[in-house]
């Protein structure tokens, strides 16, 4: 499995992330499953956030710890990502400095554990008071809960904002990307084309920024083919994406769920691809994705297949 640090960190992480939000209805048996056909892939890193699940909050959270029990030793082998921020109930979001200690103690009893590796802002809050986010990741840090903070879905405007108040780095945002959902690398390709969608700016550079920043982009949904409109594989709707990737599947030999990641981690950016399946064996065809770097002209025809131009 391919690894580096996740962003200005001294954390080795690996290129693909298992996302447990579905795993609240789950047996402890096929949770087991789950964790160790990610342990054998190489995964070691676990994203969670107190909204997943189908109570208020840490539904997911718990399921995780009852049905694992790691032991000391076996807690220390794993990184634990969670967010914080969003009220589904509201629905609103809210990034005060009681909500964010809070859910962050809920979040250390839910998953039995004495810190959290990395903690998330879950999507941006509109009034947030950056102050109040500098107040609760001091407490966090200078208690040892927290270790790292990040961000998700995050303008870089919006990073620059918490910046200002923030003493600690912000070493991850957490974005949508697929190869059918990549506007975070289209528009730069086609910039400055008057009339062409894809030349709008709808996210201001963020790709170029986390790059810059040192900040590792966590990819959400690789396999969505938009937002929340269903997966690309296999779908009668993008016959000649798939006909490049079934015979790039084959070449490489590996599944199609592997090529689906091999586009996302061939970015230099070092980018996570965070799945969300609760298959074990998808979770081994997609992480195998990891190990196989495409050509270039082999990346660009995947791009091109996906709908997307290249000037």
């Amino acid at each position: 499995m391919k690894t580096f640090n996740l962003g200005p960190t001294d954390l080795e992480v690996p290129a693909v992330v298992t996302g447990v939000m579905r795993i609240q209805d789950k047996t402890d048996d096929e949770v087991r499953s789950l964790f160790h056909a990610s342990r054998e892939a190489g995964i070691d890193f676990f994203d969670h956030a107190d909204i997943y699940g189908d109570a208020p909050f840490h539904g997911c959270e718990r399921r995780f710890a009852e049905a694992l029990g790691l032991t000391t030793s076996e807690r220390e082998e794993i990184v634990l990502q969670t967010k914080a921020g969003i009220v589904k109930d509201g629905p609103y979001f809210d990034f005060s400095y009681h909500h964010l200690v809070c859910q962050v103690e809920g979040s250390l009893r839910a998953l039995d554990t004495d810190y959290i590796d990395v903690l998330l802002l879950h999507r941006p809050d509109a009034l947030v008071e950056p102050e109040e986010v500098a107040r609760a990741f001091d407490k966090l840090s200078s208690t040892g809960k927290v270790l790292h903070f990040g961000v998700s879905n995050h303008t870089p405007g919006q990073i620059e904002l918490l910046k200002r108040y923030v003493d600690q780095p912000i070493v991850a945002n957490q974005l949508q990307l697929s190869i059918t959902h990549a506007p975070i690398i289209a528009q730069g390709v086609a910039a400055n084309m008057a009339g062409l969608d894809q030349s709008a700016s709808r996210d201001l550079g963020m790709l170029d920024y986390c790059r810059l920043n040192d900040i590792t982009v966590q990819a959400w949904s690789p396999f969505q083919a938009g937002f929340f409109t269903g997966v690309f594989l296999g779908n009668p709707d993008y016959p000649e994406l798939n006909a490049v990737i079934d015979r790039l599947a084959a070449k490489y030999d590996v599944r199609p769920e592997g090529i689906a990641t091999a586009w996302i981690t061939r970015h230099p950016a070092n980018m996570q691809v965070v799945l969300g399946t609760t298959t074990p064996d998808r979770v081994t065809w997609a992480a195998a994705g990891a190990d196989v770097v495409l050509t270039r002209p082999e990346w660009y025809e995947l791009y091109r297949a996906a709908g997307y131009l290249v000037p």
